[in-house]
């Protein structure tokens, strides 16, 4: 019996390997026109309906039996490619796309499957079409990648006009934004208004919020990957903007045709060269002024079919300057980002794709005053160096494995602070700096099942290293001075922090194509941000895990319904989620940052955890006239501190009950389209006091605060408008061989972008203040609250160009 069950065996599993050869098919996807790679195209062959799409560096791998077959390749906005092949060998097929211009003689490029919000495993995964990001209404003409995936449901805005975002139940610091792989620290200009990202630079932009893959880590609630765009590797061109408030210019081309590109993008407000013949040289306030900049840029080069070299970089600084002469008062503060990214692509063979980088990243704040005699520095910063290689092996048609290797050397500043008064000086003479080391080791699988199951399973295991040299200053805990100190040496290890991240997300595909999604992710997260403020500001300080300071661990458990309609134009999802975080961190009460003098950033901080829970209904049509989406998410955000309100539980400062986007585009004709977006949220929570009281016995006038996060600022809610006017692509010319008259392209093309901003003029409240009013002895001492609103109705004009 057991031989009978050998045999059959042997010919169910065995045989058909040797009795079928398999051969692999493999190459890269490109536009024709431009050369640009394209990411995740559809490669697949028709007659087994087997395929892949392709990875970020436009790089598929398809193995299946011998015999002849059709490859297609598919990417929305382009023409569809069919050819016919005998696939009795290994082949490589380089595919070029070329585009069509659709009936309203748009070209549309949209970076996903058409299927593959049901057909995927992840969860909570959404792809932006840059093109249309560029026709939706703009706050003063900028678009921002940062604002738009605020409208997402399960993401909320930091505030009015703020491009901090938390998603579902996390702060600003557990967002993972990579801009070419290159961690970005702080994404915001003019203090959270604009984000530092230039659209007119960026090919993808992928958002995670739910069943972040093991290839992903270091941070708790999401990922924004963000791609920049290679370069034309045909022809130069160039396009830009001029708006109200700044403008913009990107040069792409050939370095050798065909073979290496280039891509430079710049990007500049002129606030202050504006306003500036209008300040009188004898003003109190001359010499005041805000502005901002970034430069973006990148070069590729194809050494071989095989290996491919990738140099991008971002430079952004914003400068504010204030002078007063009256006041003999003035200071600076400058703060921004540095990214460069270095990577190397190589095929070991047909399955088998490497990508390795190296990175650097750095952030930098600082703040300068002085004032007669008096002058003041406080500064804060974080530098990374970063290493990471990662591998991606084709098993099959439908069976990909993913594994790596990451390591990021830390250099943390939090808030030096030092100062001067005429010769005598005070402060920290020498700059604080923490060192740290972190590690990962990944590995991942995303196979199927038959045709109905498909999973994505993976494990990361990370470690954390705080070394020296470091001051530990140990504080007395009735008085809160400083009772000892102890001191490490260079590279001395201080405490190291293992963590094992499992992750896993699966889908069942039912028979009318719809689909259940279920996911589990478990996080360490090594670097915290201490924010003084509710909203995200320049002044918030990174620092690292430390003996006092444990990684924050975040767990989420997902699951969700997913269906498309009339063949794909209609995208429907509900998802449900919960999660755990715990180690979460906010500074003590009336700590401030230049008491780091003398002193550790982590002796200022009180810890505790937090819980979020939530349901994200999603409505996408993608194609026609009419795009857009409806987004609408319920969900409460906790926290719990022991030092905090007597421990019970409070609303985090950006729990929002309710939160509703609508954002429509319309193409009128060819060369007119209106968008249109609409919110609505829960107002921000808030502090209150609740009263006032004057205490004889101290002379006195006493508050008494509610409990933390106690009450409800109004609902925030407005709608903006944009209209979006194209000038004529075409010309007509007389054919000279012919007497025709014809129509060729122009060379410069250009259009018109008019946007209102909060078009109903919703004051809506930025924060909160409170003042005192009346008299103590007449008994009429009132405590009253006044609201701060920043944005009215704001219109704007930008007219965009190219060539």
């Amino acid at each position: 019996m057991k031989h009978n069950v050998l045999v059959v065996l042997l010919i169910v599993f065995v045989l058909p390997v040797f009795a079928q050869n398999k051969y692999t098919l493999s190459g890269y996807v490109k536009d024709a026109k431009t050369g640009e790679l394209l990411i995740g195209a559809e490669v697949y062959i028709k007659e087994l309906m087997k395929g892949q799409s392709t990875n970020n560096y436009g790089f598929y791998s398809i193995t299946v039996p011998e015999g002849k077959y059709t490859l297609v390749s598919q990417y929305f906005g382009f023409d569809d490619f069919n050819q016919s092949i005998q696939l009795n060998r290994d082949q490589r097929i380089n595919i070029e796309l070329g585009f069509y211009l659709d009936t309203l003689g748009e070209v549309v490029v949209e970076s996903e499957r058409k299927d593959q919000n049901t057909t995927g495993t992840q969860m909570g995964t959404i792809e932006l079409d840059m093109t249309k990001i560029k026709t939706l209404p703009a706050f003063m003409g900028e678009v921002d990648i940062l604002k738009t995936i605020q409208l997402l449901p399960g993401v909320q805005s930091g505030g009015e006009g703020n491009t901090g975002f938390y998603v579902r139940g996390g702060g600003p610091d557990q967002n993972l934004i990579l801009l070419d792989e290159a961690t970005v620290y702080n994404a915001s200009h003019l203090f959270g208004f604009f984000s530092v990202f230039n659209a007119d630079a960026i090919k993808k932009v992928n958002l995670i919020k739910g069943g972040m893959p093991a290839n992903y880590g270091g941070r708790l609630s999401s990922v924004l990957d963000i791609t920049m765009n290679d370069g034309n590797y045909k022809e130069y061109h160039a396009n830009g903007g001029i708006g109200v408030i700044a403008s913009r210019l990107t040069v792409e081309g050939p370095i050798k045709k065909d073979t290496a590109s280039f891509i430079v993008s710049g990007r500049r407000t002129y606030i202050d060269v504006l306003t500036k013949p209008f300040v009188n040289d004898s003003a109190s306030a001359a010499g005041s002024g805000y502005y901002f900049y970034d430069l973006t840029a990148k070069a590729n080069w194809r050494i071989s079919d095989k290996d491919r070299l990738f140099l991008s970089g971002y430079f952004g600084r914003d400068v504010f300057t204030f002078n007063n002469d009256n006041l003999g008062l003035n200071f600076r503060v400058p703060w921004g980002n540095a990214t460069a990214s270095l990577r190397w692509n190589h095929l070991f063979n047909d399955r088998l794709f490497l990508n390795t980088t190296a990175i650097f990243s750095d952030y930098k704040f600082a703040f300068e005053a002085e004032q007669s005699q008096f002058k003041f520095k406080l500064s804060s910063g974080i530098r990374d160096y970063n290493l990471k290689t990662d591998f991606t092996w084709f098993a099959g048609s439908n069976h990909k494995v993913k594994f790596g290797v990451n390591y990021i050397y830390h250099t943390f500043t939090p808030s030096s602070f030092s100062g001067s008064s005429g010769d005598q000086e005070f402060g920290t003479a020498e700059i604080t700096r923490i060192k740290a080391n972190e590690g990962a080791i990944y590995i991942l699988d995303e196979f199927e099942i038959g045709e109905r199951i498909k999973i994505n399973a993976g494990a990361r295991l990370s470690a954390f290293q705080h070394i020296g040299p470091f001051t530990r200053y140990y504080k007395n805990e009735t008085s809160q001075l400083t009772d000892s100190t102890r001191t490490w040496g260079k590279g001395e290890s201080i405490i190291v922090y293992p963590g094992f991240e499992p992750r896993f997300s699966a889908r069942y595909l039912f028979a009318d194509q719809s689909s259940f999604k279920l996911g589990f992710t478990h996080n360490y997260q090594y670097v915290h941000l201490a924010s003084i403020s509710a909203i995200s500001l320049p002044t918030d300080l990174w620092f690292p895990s430390s003996e006092l300071v444990k990684p924050q661990i975040g767990t989420q458990y997902s699951i969700g319904y997913f269906k498309n309609f009339k063949e794909n134009t209609f995208e429907t999802s509900v998802e449900l989620y919960y999660k755990k975080l715990r180690n979460l961190i906010e500074y003590k009460q009336n700590a401030q940052p230049e008491d780091n003098v003398a002193d550790n950033v982590d002796n200022q901080l009180t810890f505790g955890d937090g819980y979020s829970y939530g349901a994200e209904f999603f409505l996408k049509k993608k194609m026609g006239d009419w795009t857009g989406w409806i987004g609408y998410t319920w969900s409460r955000t906790m926290r719990q501190f022991d030092a905090i309100d007597q421990g019970n539980e409070f609303s985090a400062k950006y729990d929002r009950r309710h939160d509703l986007s609508v954002v429509l585009s319309y193409d009128i004709s060819k060369r007119v389209n209106v968008g249109a977006a609409f919110v609505y949220a829960s107002g921000n929570t808030i502090t209150l006091p609740y009263s006032r009281y004057f205490d004889f016995t101290e002379s006195a006038l006493v508050t008494v605060w509610g409990p933390r996060n106690g009450d409800r600022m109004p609902a925030y809610h407005r709608a903006d408008i944009s209209c979006t006017i194209k000038g004529k692509h075409e010309k007509k010319y007389i054919d000279a061989e012919t007497g025709e008259t014809k129509m060729k392209p122009k060379r410069i093309k250009s259009n018109w972008n008019i946007s209102v901003y909060n078009l109903y003029n919703r004051a809506n409240p930025y924060f909160i203040y409170f003042d005192n009013e009346g008299d103590l002895n007449s008994g009429t001492l009132d405590l009253g609250a006044y609201q701060v609103s920043l944005f009215p109705i704001l219109p704007s004009v930008t007219w965009n160009f190219e060539f």
